[in-house]
């Protein structure tokens, strides 16, 4: 096991339900300062697990493990952290209670005072599910979070990608004839159609135009769609799947008591440093929804990055893309927040 365990006890969820000896799970990489400013946040997307943020992490780069200490918390319901796929009965499987961005940030906060007794965060930094909560930690948190830096994440849900979300979520559906009572029949080989119907989405026209499955060792897009979407997705649970999918489908900066659903209001609170930068071919966290949040938020640069990669833009995949987002992060990380 290369990641750490915070037990959270029982814990009350945005719903009301109270979720039984609730947990997270995290990696931490280099040390925290004494003064414990050093503290840089980089939460896991949907389907991620901490390894899958390591391409960014590195020594010489913005998130230096010699210079900071970097935490990252992995998402409920990824498999980790509770989930459908490790929680005992009665919340188990299909009956894993609904969890929100708010919740996931609410106690990622208490992972870092109650662990570590940090009260201030340097960086927030994160992509697509990860960047939004990068949002939330800047709403929930403005006085305790410097910066923050999302790339191909929105600030909510806009309604395009929670389509795009309700598509994932259709073969599943499907596969148990839309019964919402059967869902526990479901298993990985189930998600081999949610795999199909996510590869149109993640990656652009362009991409597949220009053929660049290539340059990953593909010789068709056949084999490209099967080598990659379809087996990835297979990896995954279902019901993780699925939890994991609600939460992205309602996730919203201020769909919680502080806001109250005035999202505008929600943007214009964070008082954090933001470097926001979408993919400019993304086709569901689309330049244009980034564009609209950081205007405003009061300290925000818009800087999208120039790429055909879609959403995976922001994955580590294209050097490319991973140099343009690294190169931010520096810039954004040497900006002082004193004063």
């Amino acid at each position: 096991m290369d990641y750490e365990i915070f037990d959270l006890s029982d814990v009350t969820l945005q719903s009301g339900v109270t979720l039984p000896s609730a947990f997270l799970a995290y990696k931490t990489y280099g040390r925290l300062n004494e003064k414990k400013d050093n503290v840089i946040v980089y939460p896991t997307a949907f389907g991620d697990q901490h390894v899958q943020n390591e391409w960014l992490i590195g020594n010489g780069m913005a998130l230096d493990p010699q210079k900071y200490f970097i935490i990252v918390p992995n998402l409920l319901g990824n498999g980790l952290s509770s989930s459908p796929s490790n929680t005992p009965p009665p919340f188990d499987r299909a009956n894993f209670p609904q969890v929100t961005i708010y919740d996931n940030v609410k106690l990622q906060h208490r992972l870092v005072t109650e662990k570590f007794g940090i009260q201030k965060i340097a960086l927030v930094v994160g992509w697509s599910m990860g960047g939004i909560q990068s949002f939330q930690w800047g709403a929930s948190y403005p006085d305790m979070v410097e910066r923050i830096a999302p790339f191909a994440g929105v600030a909510k849900t806009w309604p395009h990608t929670s389509v795009v979300l309700d598509g994932m979520k259709a073969p599943l559906m499907a596969a148990v004839g839309f019964d919402s009572n059967k869902l526990n029949q479901l298993t990985s080989a189930d998600m081999r159609a949610v795999g199909r119907v996510y590869a149109g989405w993640g990656l652009s026209q362009a991409f597949y135009r220009e053929q660049l499955y290539r340059e990953l060792g593909y010789d068709s897009l056949a084999d490209f769609v099967a080598g990659v979407w379809e087996e990835s997705f297979m990896k995954m649970d279902p019901h993780n799947v699925l939890a994991m999918l609600w939460t992205g489908q309602f996730a919203d900066i201020s769909a919680n008591p502080s806001y109250n659903g005035d999202f505008d209001e929600a943007l214009k609170s964070i008082k954090a440093l933001a470097c926001i930068m979408p993919g400019s071919t993304d086709l569901f966290c689309t330049a244009d929804d980034n564009e609209y949040e950081a205007k405003l938020i009061p300290n925000a640069v818009f800087n999208p990055i120039k790429s055909i990669w879609g959403h995976f833009a922001g994955r580590g995949i294209n050097s490319a893309d991973s140099k343009f987002i690294d190169d931010n992060l520096k810039r954004l990380l040497a900006i002082s927040t004193k004063g």
